[in-house]
């Protein structure tokens, strides 16, 4: 790399724009920042070289200057909050409601939005925040941030490192605040450091020459804020893996006892009771509100749990021993919390059956006299059904939600026992064909139209499905760490400023020269009080001339 030496005898590095030492413009760069064709110097990092203004040659270089470029990094949010944007305007896939016709994307999006739920779908927005190319995007976003950091915060501290209060007479006279005094007293002198002393300046004394500095932490605000972008960025992305992130959908029945999934057989959870309240129809505060519903509007619906811990069995293969830890009631907005988990209520469905008991009878009798009973758990149905009186039914076919498809053929709307049907066979005692015959809710079919026994439903069981979310969040502290980081350098960078005044003795005089990255008001202000009981000139807003 080549370097430049200044006529003060220091040297900089290549893409040096104001010497390091005594500030004087070095001409042989001045094409970077145009210095040569302005009054008032560029003090961006006071002129020090930034890599992706000085290398270009290797791809490594052009990677660099293109991700240091501000442009590049707030297209690519753009670019980020426009696909963000466009993937609110349908819920997201996992956010498909519970009661939908299906839950399969594929099916959802364009039953319940037309051609442009289908195109939605498609292009892969149902599933954008955990999509590769979302994720990619976030990705260049912080190497972005991070490439734009670096290119700024080396050649800054660089520069802050190595402030001079002796600076060459043409950097001073071309700062935007100036004035010269040809006459100034050693009382002037001293009046005006403490002047800035009071006002909390650090004050530095080189050969005569001083420079008066505060608030220069401020000038880290803006990489602070990087900072706490890049973390939540991380946390973006590593919530996308199941080791930080793990929502889960449970239903589980009253009575019934699971494992909690996702928690690999760790957690079991039972439902012990799943209890609804409805606003009052009469209440004048609802009425209007419930009739437009047109039916009943709960208000409050919950789930009084139970949860274990399973403990590791002491011999493989056996079932594990089963600890109680946490027992409680889940409502809407109201989870149960247990070690890092969290258990929301999400849904509900009632009345849903638990069982059936059937019963054979012939055909033409009126009486419909029972040959034998069977009972269906639709938990955990059986294939075969053996009866004392020397019976047998087989199911051929269970559809625990019947509905006829586009083909007219019976199918399963879920996998939930709503509407029940079967084809059943039955094989009457020292029978080797049975007789087939369809059964659901008001439908008894004799498929041949011949058969001599009829299985009729004598009774049935219901009971209520909780919808459960399980989920597990170890990125919401970084992101929380992040957001306070942010806010950290948003007031750092707004409420306090870098100012820095400079004062070069001359022939008798002086020459006083300040510069501040913003609030130009306030650091006049400083300077007039500082030298209000002295014989030194106010200073000069020299852009304000320029005009």
């Amino acid at each position: 790399m080549n370097k430049i030496k200044c006529e003060c005898g220091h040297v900089n590095p290549e893409g040096t724009v104001l010497c390091e030492s005594c500030g004087k413009p070095i001409e042989e760069n001045q094409h970077l920042d145009g210095n040569d064709k302005k009054k008032l110097l560029n003090m961006r990092y006071d002129g020090t070289a930034r890599r992706s203004q000085t290398y270009n040659k290797t791809i490594v270089d052009k990677i660099w200057s293109f991700f240091s470029s501000v442009k590049v990094g707030v297209w690519l949010i753009v670019i980020a909050l426009f696909a963000s944007a466009i993937g609110s305007i349908f819920p997201q896939e996992q956010y498909i409601p519970v009661d939908a016709v299906s839950r399969d994307p594929a099916i959802f999006y364009e039953e319940r939005y037309g051609i442009l739920g289908q195109i939605y779908y498609q292009l892969g927005f149902h599933n954008l925040y955990s999509s590769w190319w979302y994720m990619i995007l976030i990705a260049l976003i912080g190497i972005s941030l991070v490439i734009c950091s670096l290119d700024r915060f080396v050649p800054l501290f660089r520069a802050l490192r190595n402030q001079k209060a002796q600076r060459h007479e043409t950097f001073l006279k071309r700062q935007r605040l100036f004035s010269q005094t040809d006459n100034v007293t050693n009382t002037d002198m001293e009046a005006l450091k403490q002047g800035l002393k009071k006002q909390r300046y650090h004050v530095t004394v080189e050969d005569g020459h001083i420079l008066a500095e505060k608030g220069r932490f401020s000038r880290w605000g803006p990489y602070v804020n990087h900072i706490g972008l890049i973390i939540i960025l991380l946390a973006a992305l590593l919530r996308q893996t199941s080791l930080f992130y793990m929502d889960e959908y449970v239903w589980i029945r009253e009575g019934e006892k699971k494992v909690i999934p996702g928690t690999d057989q760790a957690y079991y959870i039972e439902n012990k009771d799943f209890i609804i309240e409805n606003y009052d129809p009469e209440d004048e505060k609802f009425k209007d509100a419930i009739a437009k519903e047109g039916g009943t509007v709960p208000s409050n619906y919950q789930t009084n749990v139970v949860i274990y811990q399973a403990m590791k069995p002491e011999i493989t293969g056996t079932e594990p021993e089963l600890k109680k830890i946490k027992e409680g009631s889940i409502r809407m907005n109201e989870p149960i919390k247990f070690d890092d988990y969290v258990v929301y209520q999400s849904g509900y469905q009632q009345n849903e059956f638990s069982s059936m008991t059937f019963k054979i009878h012939e055909t033409n009798d009126a009486e419909e006299k029972s040959f034998g009973k069977f009972t269906v758990d639709f938990a955990s149905p059986k294939s075969t059904y053996e009866l004392d009186n020397g019976f047998r039914v087989e199911i051929n076919n269970y559809y625990p939600d019947y509905y006829l498809d586009d083909k007219g053929e019976p199918a399963s709307e879920t996998n939930y026992p709503r509407n029940p049907a079967f084809v059943m066979m039955v094989y009457p005692p020292n029978e080797s064909e049975p007789e087939i015959s369809f059964l659901g809710i008001g439908k008894n079919i004799d498929a041949t139209g011949e058969n001599n026994y009829k299985v009729g439903i004598t009774d049935f069981e219901m009971r209520d499905v909780s919808g459960l979310s399980v989920r597990r969040d170890y990125s919401l502290p970084y992101f929380i760490i992040g957001a306070i980081i942010f806010m950290i350098g948003v007031i750092q960078g707004m409420y306090w400023q870098h100012r820095r005044i400079w004062i070069r003795p001359q022939a008798g005089g002086l020459l006083l020269a300040a510069h501040t990255n913003k609030n130009w008001h306030g650091i006049k202000r400083d300077i007039e009080k500082a030298i209000a009981d002295t014989n030194i000139k106010m200073v000069v807003d020299q852009q304000e001339i320029d005009k």
